[in-house]
């Protein structure tokens, strides 16, 4: 007579985190687009369009004008886009800072035009090749001019003086796109301006600038894993006879960002950014200059409440 056995069933020996594992598998056919190669720091930086950390970006403001005598604070203040989504919202490591009174006044006048207007009186530090700090008394008034549209952006100021700023970016098509930034003043051989394509592939992006003063850049940044990217950028000053060539490598998560840049002019630049919470992130940066010996380190916090960001500094 035949009995029956009583048998427990066969379990899967697999677990959830190995099974999860093998679903996501990478397909390095379809990795996703980098982030443009002047922001891989933006995160820690905050460093968008008009702060841009490549090196043919910072040469060309370097020699096409100090900073005393075109006075970019003023116009950087008001013509940041608004077109970066942050990962982890705006960590500010590098805040603005300044010294006086300022006042800031903006009035939208339909949903893509708004004008503003700036009062900023307090002193101001002149660039100096000792260690020590120039500063005078200055006071102007900033009136500005802004059209922003999902394909077309205008920014425009004009101060008291006579300096007279404008900025755009134009979508010309979906993978291609036009920066352009123009300062116009009646200082000699001080108006200058710029232009710089943008490409985005699928998995890259790829810029070609253009300045007065025949300078040319271009940069490459390409995705080699969901998290990892690298890139590299030349550039070439024919007026003041400079060139040089740069490299950069950043790695992302849901929870943290960490970028590291080398150049030849000299600069190391490291950063890193961590998500505590929803509301609390972290983020630390370090900049050398190994021709300079100058060394610069800073640690910040950001604390998000009802969507109000704000960022404490100690450098």
């Amino acid at each position: 007579m035949a009995t029956a056995l009583n048998v427990p069933p066969t379990t899967s020996t697999t677990t959830l985190p190995q099974m999860k594992k093998e679903e996501e598998k990478v397909n390095y056919l379809n990795l996703p687009c980098p982030i443009p190669y002047e922001e891989i720091h933006r995160e820690a930086l905050s460093l968008s369009l008009f702060l841009p950390v490549s090196l043919s970006s910072i040469l060309f403001f370097a020699f096409a004008v100090l900073r005393f005598l075109v006075g970019i604070d003023a116009f950087m203040r008001g013509m940041e886009f608004v077109e970066n989504e942050y990962l982890f919202g705006t960590v500010s490591l590098k805040p603005e800072l300044f010294e006086g009174m300022r006042f800031d006044f903006t009035k939208g006048l339909n949903p893509k035009f708004s004008l503003s207007h700036s009062v900023f009186m307090g002193p101001m530090e002149i660039p100096s090749q000792s260690s020590e700090t120039i500063k005078i008394p200055t006071a102007h008034y900033e009136f500005g001019a802004n059209f922003i549209d999902p394909k077309l952006m205008l920014f425009g100021r004009i101060l008291t003086d006579g300096r007279l700023n404008a900025r755009l970016k134009c979508d010309l098509t979906e993978n291609l796109s036009l920066k352009g930034n123009a300062q116009l003043t009646s200082e000699p051989h001080m108006s200058h301006g710029m232009a710089t394509f943008d490409y985005k592939g699928t998995d890259y992006r790829t810029q070609f600038q253009l300045g007065n003063g025949a300078l040319f850049g271009a940069n490459y940044i390409q995705s080699v894993t969901p998290h990892l990217s690298f890139g590299g950028e030349v550039f070439w000053a024919g007026q003041h006879r400079k060139s040089g060539i740069g490299y950069a490598a950043r790695y992302n998560t849901d929870k943290m960002v960490a970028t590291g840049q080398v150049a030849s002019t000299g600069l190391v630049a490291l950063s890193y950014v961590q998500k505590v919470s929803e509301k609390v992130s972290l983020a630390s940066d370090f900049m050398y200059n190994y021709m300079s010996r100058d060394v610069t380190a800073s640690f910040g916090y950001d604390y998000i409440l009802r969507q109000v960001a704000s960022a404490l500094v100690n450098a």
